[in-house]
């Protein structure tokens, strides 16, 4: 009697991709493979990679180089390379990389077994579909730790920002039914799944184009119904469609987790019109505003671009400031990285590279002061923390708060009388600042 196939699987990039990744492991897994959580030890690794930018492609290409050098040695059998860079340069890396033994564009994710078979049998698979064939749901295997998931309520994107290459790579916005979402949610719940956390590529957008208006209000509250959540978090929130009934039912639904994903990219109006994106200064500061006085406590994270093209020395300052003023709980910042095939890599008045850098490292000290004030604010405080793991070096236990979203924000570390399960909910009491993550002990039990 052989032994299974071992089928071991890498994930790069968003979390929409890493849905992507457990569906088709939950396939592979039915059709008798066995799982590999160390996919150096597996019979086939399946390299599900990201395409969104520069660095995140150059991080695909390393990981294919370093599984093809242990196919070298003997040591796994097959290669295979799916998920966005797959999608965009398929024919790159046939070419570049023959020993890559299949390529799948996300349109064939659903033959994932097929393909697995197929290369096991010696044949060299390079196959890419529609993008609207790409399954946009199914039972998964989670690649998450057990007490959170993510929950995929829409696929592709109809924005069109003009330095942004995901509606090439995956096709326009195409929303799931809300009662199939709210099927899968409740099988997560009943799998011990405490954090939900909702994603799309635009979750704002959710069902103006199955049902002709905005949904996701409406999906939340039916989402908060479901027993077992403690947390449901929401990704990904575009500015101009953040209603005033989506902000009642965060500040209304206790479940809703009280922050907020809204990727701005800039606040200069001739910046944001040359990014294809909608609004300015005024109005963004507005919103802000609004916001946190609708859902008071709200943690509000956002994304922006340094060094877009045509970006002036007035225009970062006035990037400054504005981080400065709107003092954001949350904030990352992206060098702008130039996509092949996208409106704004054709623009005049490209920043050198370096430059770009230069800026997104400004914004990103910006924001770790206003991110250090808001620390000293927390001393004292008590918070509910869920446990990720145990710091060997630090000798405690870490986990996140409510205002904190797994793999981009921080930690909260502390210490603890007895050993607490992973998944647990605890009550931290804030004591000191490490870095910019908070260090606490937990409240002990009267």
């Amino acid at each position: 009697m052989s032994l299974p196939i071992k089928v071991g699987m890498v994930s790069l990039g968003c979390p929409k991709n890493q849905v992507d990744a457990e569906i088709m492991l939950h396939k592979i897994k039915e059709a008798g493979f066995q799982l590999e959580t160390d996919a150096g030890l597996s019979d086939v690794v399946i390299i599900n990679t990201c395409g969104f930018i520069e660095n995140a492609k150059q991080e695909a290409i390393e990981q294919i180089l370093e599984f093809l050098t242990l196919k070298q040695e003997g040591r796994i059998k097959k290669v295979i390379v799916t998920g966005c860079l797959a999608e965009r340069y398929a024919q790159q890396i046939a070419e570049e990389m023959p020993e890559v033994d299949a390529v799948v564009g996300i349109g064939c994710n659903g033959d994932i077994v097929q393909i697995l078979q197929e290369t096991m049998a010696g044949e060299m698979i390079r196959r890419v579909g529609e993008k609207c064939g790409l399954p946009l749901e199914g039972d998964r295997v989670l690649y998450s730790l057990p007490f959170y998931a993510y929950l995929k309520i829409a696929e592709g994107c109809d924005n069109c920002c003009s330095y942004c290459a995901i509606p090439m790579i995956r096709g326009g916005f195409r929303s799931r039914p809300m009662e199939n979402i709210v099927a899968e949610a409740e099988k997560l719940a009943a799998q011990g799944v405490k954090e939900l956390i909702v994603v799309a590529q635009d979750t704002t957008k959710y069902g103006q184009d199955l049902y002709g208006e905005y949904k996701l209000a409406e999906l939340l509250r039916k989402l908060a119904k479901i027993d077992g959540f403690v947390w449901i978090r929401v990704l990904y929130a575009y500015p101009e469609r953040i209603t005033d009934e989506l902000l009642t039912v965060m500040a209304e639904e206790p479940k809703i987790a009280k922050y907020l994903d809204i990727p701005l990219q800039h606040c200069d109006e001739t910046v944001l019109k040359a990014m294809h994106r909608p609004g300015n200064q005024k109005e963004l500061k507005a919103l802000i505003r609004h916001i946190r006085e609708m859902v008071p406590g709200i943690t509000l994270r956002t994304t922006l671009i340094a060094g877009f093209p045509g970006e002036t020395g007035d225009q970062f300052k006035k990037l400054c400031q504005f981080v400065r003023d709107m003092r954001f709980d949350r904030l990352g910042c992206f060098a702008y990285s130039a996509e092949e095939d996208t409106v704004a890599a054709e623009l005049p008045h490209q920043v050198e590279e370096a430059e770009r850098q230069r800026r997104a490292d400004i914004i990103t000290e910006e924001q770790n002061n206003v991110l250090a004030r808001k620390n000293d604010q927390m001393l004292g405080k008590t918070v509910t923390v869920v446990v990720e793991g145990y710091d060997r070096w630090g000798e405690c236990w870490f986990g996140r708060s409510e205002a904190d979203a797994p793999e981009i924000d921080g930690k909260i570390f502390f210490t603890a009388s007895r050993k607490p399960r992973v998944g647990e909910f605890l009550q931290v009491t804030i004591e000191d600042v490490m870095d910019l993550d908070l260090v606490g002990s937990v409240v002990e039990d009267a």
